[in-house]
């Protein structure tokens, strides 16, 4: 039975003679965003992932409150402060 390798659409397999051979290359797919994936004896051993750009404070995800069972932890902090003063 053969397997297959489901990669994502943006990831670009290469053994590891390729990638020490042609590295700027390489690196400048990375560079655009694609994943590298190195094979060595037709096995993968590195996932080359893409560093992403820092986003501008707009673009970032908000953050979630931290909940304990129905209640925000923030606001039992801010009970507690209350009745111990």
């Amino acid at each position: 039975m053969t397997s297959f390798c489901t990669l994502r659409p943006t990831t670009k397999q290469v053994t590891f003679t390729e990638l020490r051979n042609h590295a700027k290359t390489y690196f400048d797919f990375a560079e655009s965003g694609e994943m590298i994936r190195v094979l060595r004896n037709c096995k993968p051993i590195v996932d080359s992932v893409p560093v992403m750009a820092d986003l501008p404070s707009w673009k970032r995800r908000k953050a979630q409150p931290l909940v304990i069972g129905d209640e925000s932890v923030s606001r039992l902090i801010l009970e507690e402060r209350g009745s111990g003063s």
